[in-house]
């Protein structure tokens, strides 16, 4: 059947302007799913590697402390801390962390190499049977090349001891290609006291075939170390004791690394595809945070702590998809399984001071395992109608054996998530797309057998569900109607029964409310010439908790209301290209009430490049180009200065890097 092909043969559209845009017509099931293609990963400036992910629409990346920890994310009126209800996988390996020591769902997407990144698949709501844990929000499927052009040697300097080196090819070796690269990296950034990150990256992938019909063999290892400036109380700024770029704690950092190895093999016939992957992962961190300074224990010794993790994790997904027809309609069934298995040994929170352990507040031994069933079926009523409905049923199984007896247990939970998807059209390049469907996340695995708070082993503390459930809706719009222009725009709402988090900072749960969130999103692509190319993504939500408190208030700290980021790019204009990028960031609740806001935040950043030939070209990137004094995150809460006798509940901030410059040179071989 036609039908089977369709994934492959419709993957890129003709259009090239250093950026590509793919053409969902027909495949989408969602007005809010979408591809990234390398072609225009290639086109922007990009800071760090985890900014990738805003090329995402309505994604915003940022930063809270050191760059070798993972980044910040916001999306769709989250402030979705270091991962939580965004799956993100690499290669097919999961990247969130479960039961993490800093934070559920966490994260670190410092070991991905961007020139290397094939696309990006993603999708944004609880609405696809294949997306499990933490995708309520979205999921975003990141894939190397099998192949690439040449041999790549790259290297980049800037201010601040800048140096990054990339080498990387993909020769043919055994009847397929053996894609490598290599990345070694130094930053001390603009801070007062040099982060020193340091970074060792490497790939290797063997292939035959394509991503439907092949294999491949994929090997990823990275280390990193970093001293890091962590978010600083705004009162020490104004007062002078501290600049902007300063730091109250010189020793917080950390130390990390992963490793890890994974297969992947899919096959087509006539009227099947089948898929599967398996990986093994084994990952390490040890991060030093100081964020109220001399508020519990006093100075000295401080109120530094450890976070600490050792972790073996496996897993598995396979899938099979048959094309039929059934009473002369067009049908795709499809089923699939997934299974992880995280061994935590230990995960640990530990008083420090200039990283010396004081004591331990906490350390456990944690196995999860989780099963995932999934069902879909894809029926083609009409030319012009098509419907997915799918049905997925997810097991957690928790053990935890706590240094304190009343802490361990065990727990379980399962859950059934039900998706439908009807899809009107195409009429004159434009579909209509109505989803509905319910998610979910899982919970910190320590939340769900916790009994006493770990600092004193007394005071009762409630555990948490395991699993907690979300319920989405959309309306999404698709259009091409104006050749050259692809544009989109989805209506959303997502419930959450609650959003408990566990709380790595303190070692204990914190109990959050049923919330709702809804809001708009419009997505363009426009093609104007051979040379030019604008892309322009707007995103509006509005965010509340929906249990109606009038003491507390009812507004979610961190929901971003409003976020935008806009694209120029130009190329083919003899030797030169180039590219202009805006991001609005807009400001968010501070606490329930809404007294206390974030500034919003506007940085552009721009590349200009000239090639002496096809396989040499020079790139001069400006990050923060009108050097904005603003800030990549801001919280309220209380701290203790060293100066003070009690806590004041102050903005802390963690400011924007001021305008910076990096000079690449890349040659292909």
């Amino acid at each position: 059947m036609a039908r089977v092909f369709a994934h492959e043969s419709t993957e890129l559209s003709a259009v090239e302007v250093r950026a590509k845009a793919e053409n969902l017509e027909g495949i989408a099931a969602s007005g809010s799913e979408g591809v990234v293609s390398s072609q225009r990963l290639a086109a922007v400036p990009i800071l760090r590697p985890g900014e990738t992910l805003e090329m995402v629409p309505g994604l915003i990346v940022t930063q809270h402390a050191g760059d070798g920890k993972a980044n910040q994310y916001f999306l769709r009126g989250f402030n979705l801390d270091h991962g939580t209800d965004f799956a993100t996988y690499v290669g097919g390996v999961p990247v969130n962390m479960p039961t993490h020591a800093h934070g559920q769902g966490y994260t670190d997407l410092n070991f991905l190499i961007p020139e290397l990144v094939d696309r990006i698949a993603f999708r944004k709501g609880p609405y696809f049977a294949e997306e499990g844990d933490f995708s309520s929000a979205g999921a975003a499927h990141i894939d190397y090349f099998r192949q690439i052009d040449g041999t790549l040697a790259q290297a980049t300097v800037g201010r601040n001891g800048y140096a990054r080196s990339l080498l990387a090819g993909s020769p043919e070796f055994a009847g397929g290609r053996l894609l490598y690269g290599l990345e070694l990296f130094h930053n001390d950034g603009p801070w007062q006291v040099d982060e020193h990150y340091r970074k060792l990256n490497g790939v290797l992938r063997y292939s035959q075939g394509s991503r439907n019909d092949g294999f491949s063999l994929t090997g990823m290892a990275y280390q990193g170390r970093w001293t890091s400036t962590d978010q600083i109380a705004q009162r020490a700024i104004s007062r002078g004791a501290v600049d902007r770029f300063g730091s109250l704690d010189p020793t917080t950092g950390g130390e990390t690394h992963r490793y890890s190895l994974s297969a992947e093999w899919a096959k087509r016939s006539g009227n099947a595809q089948s898929k599967g992957n398996a990986w093994w992962l084994q990952s390490a961190l040890d991060l030093w945070s100081n964020f109220q300074y001399c508020l519990n224990a006093g100075c000295p010794p401080g109120d530094q702590f450890k976070q600490a993790e050792r972790r073996q994790v496996g897993g598995f997904a396979v899938s099979h998809a048959i094309f039929d027809r059934w009473s002369g309609f067009e049908v795709e069934n499809s089923i699939g399984l997934q299974a992880r298995i995280d061994d935590l040994n230990p995960v640990g929170l530990y008083a420090t001071r200039a990283r010396q352990t004081l004591s331990t507040v906490r350390e456990d031994k944690v196995l999860q395992r989780s099963l995932g069933l999934w069902a879909k079926n894809e029926t083609h009523w009409t030319e012009w109608f098509r419907s997915v409905q799918g049905l997925r049923a997810d097991r957690y199984d928790f053990t935890v054996n706590s240094n304190l007896a009343a802490n361990s247990g065990k727990a379980g939970d399962q859950m059934v998530t039900p998706k439908l998807s009807l899809i009107f059209g195409p009429w004159r390049m434009t579909e209509l797309y109505l989803n509905y469907g319910h998610g979910f996340h899982s919970n910190d695995a320590r939340g769900t057998t916790i009994r006493v708070d770990p600092a004193d082993g007394v005071t009762p503390v409630p555990a948490v569900k395991p699993l907690v459930r979300t319920r989405g809706y959309e309306l999404g719009l698709r259009s091409e109607i104006v050749p050259g222009w692809q544009s989109t725009v989805a209506l959303w709402q997502l419930d959450a029964a609650s959003e408990l988090l566990f709380v790595g900072d303190a070692g204990t749960t914190e109990a959050s409310r049923p919330s709702r969130r809804y809001g708009v999103e419009w997505t363009n692509f426009y093609v104007l010439s051979n040379w030019l190319a604008v892309d322009a993504d707007f995103a509006w939500s509005y965010a509340r908790f929906r249990d109606h408190d009038p003491l507390v208030g009812d507004f979610i700290p961190g929901a971003v209301t409003t976020t935008a980021n806009i694209g120029l790019t130009l190329d083919h204009l003899g030797p030169w290209f180039g590219a202009v990028r805006l991001r609005y960031f807009g400001p968010r609740p501070l606490i329930e009430d809404n007294s206390v806001r974030s500034g919003a935040s506007a940085l552009t950043n721009l590349r200009l490049g000239y090639k002496f030939s096809p396989r040499t070209q020079l790139a001069l990137d400006v990050y923060n180009l009108f050097d904005r004094q603003v800030n990549d995150i801001e919280y309220w809460y209380n701290s203790r200065l060293a100066s003070e006798g009690v806590a004041v509940d102050d903005r802390h901030i963690h400011p924007a890097e001021p305008r910076s410059l990096r000079l690449t040179i890349s040659h292909r071989f």
